[in-house]
């Protein structure tokens, strides 16, 4: 049977992350050695050992947990143990999915999602953002607020999950008036560095923007669905577009999974720490199986 492949987003991470698939696969031994040689710097080293605050840094996260989904994937693929029937991720996620379905060579993709997290990291130090979560509302509901507020919907991850982003101040004035309205079950404000998928994140996609202008990008050889549209997307100049979109426009994730969905799948792999989505999946449809993938012995090999 078809499997769709998910990959997490920023958040997910964990020091440790791919020590055991480096430590029991050859394949995943060469991708992690060729990304430090293709980034000048070790990976490696803080996504094993860390610590912690430099893992969670933007511009180490992102490509960090792109090796772990992109590792999971080929190790897989190596043994002949996957039937892909589509890819999609998590906001850098998206980009994991990209390169599994061949729209970037592994080194082109992993060059994408590092120089995306260092310009985001930039973006970040230059502004005051923050991020809340909203348990409990639906679009309808938050939409307002966003307007009331002048912040921004960052991510509809599944029904009664909806993250704002946007300028610190305004972002608490919305969780302060959102608690004492008791519009919504609950406002959880995040620990984040900055208002990712807003847009307070515009110097990330300019500069983004003018990076991916001189990658080449190739058809993809399955379908892959893009944050900004929830829907397919799989010409070059269109995933191009999405990609830059993307950094600051919402992240339709439960779109994107409805999609999938369309398309047949009922059954997911999640390439990556934490079970995130695996959680989101469940609250959208209990029909989906997800199998959350981290470490080698998870790994249906």
């Amino acid at each position: 049977m078809a499997i769709g492949m998910i990959f997490s987003g920023q958040g997910a991470q964990t020091v440790g992350m791919g020590k055991s698939l480096y430590e029991n696969s050859p394949i995943a031994r060469d991708l992690y050695d060729r990304a430090d040689s293709a980034l000048g710097w070790s990976l490696k080293d803080i996504c094993f050992n860390g610590p912690d605050e430099t893992l969670t840094e933007t511009r180490v996260c992102q490509p960090a947990l792109f090796m772990v989904g992109y590792s999971i994937y080929a190790i897989l693929k190596d043994a002949g143990k996957l039937d892909m029937g589509a890819a999609l991720g998590l906001s850098l996620g998206e980009l994991t999915a990209l390169t599994v379905a061949d729209a970037f060579d592994f080194e082109t993709g992993l060059k994408v999602v590092a120089e995306r997290g260092r310009l985001m990291q930039l973006a970040c130090d230059e502004t005051d953002g923050a991020m809340a979560s909203i348990i409990g509302g639906t679009r309808e509901q938050v939409e307002p607020l966003c307007s009331q507020f002048d912040i921004d919907m960052a991510n509809l991850n599944c029904p009664g999950q909806i993250v704002i982003s946007g300028d610190s101040a305004k972002v608490a004035a919305a969780v302060e008036f959102a608690k004492e309205s008791k519009l919504f079950r609950m406002v959880v404000p995040l620990k984040v560095a900055g208002a990712y998928h807003s847009r307070l994140m515009e110097p990330a996609r300019a500069a983004f923007e003018t990076y991916l202008a001189g990658v080449d990008i190739k058809t993809p050889s399955v379908p892959v669905f893009t944050n900004t549209t929830g829907k397919q997307v799989s010409q070059p100049d269109e995933i191009r577009s999405a990609l830059v979109k993307q950094v600051v426009s919402s992240v339709l994730w439960e779109d994107c999974m409805h999609s999938a969905a369309a398309l047949g799948l009922s059954e997911f792999y999640e390439c990556g720490p934490g079970g995130v989505l695996a959680g989101m999946a469940k609250r959208t449809n209990k029909a989906w199986t997800v199998r959350s993938l981290s470490e080698f012995s998870d790994l249906p090999l």
